[in-house]
């Protein structure tokens, strides 16, 4: 694949390449773009003999902050929490909602041929303490954090805002509570009734330590600082990451001028759209990632994905639409072509490294 083999080509040394996924709810079959597109680039880089670490995270202690996910009866007592901590929906014996869906959605990796050397889990990560160095970073930096939110986003923040949220000890919510001072060993919080729409804090205040899984960074400190812990080289992330003053550039600053290292490698890609919509977990739109790998192959699943650019949307209706069938006839018509078969109509540029990307095994024999 012309575009992977270009990358592997403009980088030397060790590469760690990581994604993660906050497992809010179904994932829709979009978030596959993701790791199937990491899996080519680790391919790519392995192929020029580059020692090379695939990770695959889950942040599991973002806050439940989407409401079209909940049932009605279980809104009032669950919004807010942080994912890990709220119970399974199904009673299956995963420990929380969150192992639920997102077991769910890594059981469908092996089967795409997409391996990662580790998995991990922010709620594993945050208790042995690994974050609490960049946890007493941000607060020691908190006005420069601040800064950096108003000069590379426009997001006015108070002076006396503090990037940590701590996870209340009395009701256990991480979404309804502010930190709004620091003495070096404790911080001050507050778990407000009001300080967001969907959800209600418990009123609590106190002093409290911020470290060993008491509290976690807000997300664009949290994706800095796993850069750092985890020595990231390349991370993949969807467009909307990557627009002017978003979630990237807020994290490449934070990761250069807070934890003074440099941000790795960026690769945008495009949405997986219905009807010109993108898919959306926390929304509930979009065809659930398992159900249209029960009905795909993984290889033409994979080619979905990577026939075009990371760059360019995919338009993918499956549901009332020929979209499947027609998903098969391209595959096999690269198929053909890859196989030196003269086909009909123009084919992609780079249509055999298209093709033996989108195979299990990309040594077999076409």
């Amino acid at each position: 694949m012309d575009w992977a083999d270009e990358l592997a080509s403009q980088v030397s040394g060790p590469q760690v390449v990581n994604d993660s996924k906050t497992p809010s709810g179904t994932v829709h079959v979009g978030s596959l773009r993701g790791p199937v597109i990491l899996d080519v680039i680790s391919r790519a880089l392995r192929a020029n003999d580059l020692e090379t670490t695939l990770l695959y995270g889950v942040d599991d202690l973002d806050p439940m902050d989407a409401q079209a996910l909940l049932t009605p009866d279980a809104i009032e007592r669950e919004m807010g929490r942080p994912l890990a901590h709220v119970p399974d929906p199904v009673g299956d014996c995963h420990a929380s909602y969150a192992r639920h869906f997102a077991g769910i959605f890594i059981d469908i990796f092996a089967g795409l041929g997409v391996n990662p050397d580790r998995y991990y889990w922010m709620s594993d990560i945050y208790p042995t303490g690994a974050m609490d160095p960049y946890i007493r970073l941000a607060l020691d930096r908190a006005s420069l954090v601040r800064e950096i939110y108003r000069r590379v986003a426009n997001v006015q923040h108070p002076d006396s805002w503090h990037p940590v949220g701590l996870i209340c000890p009395t009701c256990g919510k991480v979404g309804t509570t502010i930190v709004s001072q620091w003495n070096g060993d404790d911080v001050f919080f507050e778990c407000r009734a009001d300080l967001v729409t969907w959800a209600h804090g418990c009123g609590a205040s106190g002093w409290i330590s911020p470290f060993g899984g008491a509290a976690k960074l807000p997300w664009n400190l949290e994706w800095a600082a796993q850069w750092s812990l985890f020595g990231v080289t390349i991370e993949p992330g969807g467009k909307d990451l990557s627009t002017a003053g978003g979630s990237r550039d807020r994290s490449d600053a934070i990761a250069r001028e807070v934890f003074e290292r440099e941000p790795p490698l960026n690769v945008p890609y495009e949405f997986l759209n219905i009807g010109g919509k993108k898919m959306s977990t926390s929304k509930g739109h979009g065809a659930a990632a398992h159900t249209i790998a029960e009905v795909i192959p993984p290889e033409q699943l994979r080619f979905l994905f990577l026939r075009p650019r990371p760059n360019q949307a995919i338009e993918f209706a499956p549901e009332g639409t020929d979209a499947i069938p027609r998903l098969f006839d391209e595959f096999d018509r690269f198929a053909a072509a890859t196989a030196g078969h003269e086909v009909k109509g123009e084919i992609s540029p780079g249509y055999e490294a298209t093709f033996r990307y989108a195979l299990l095994d990309p040594a077999a024999d076409v």
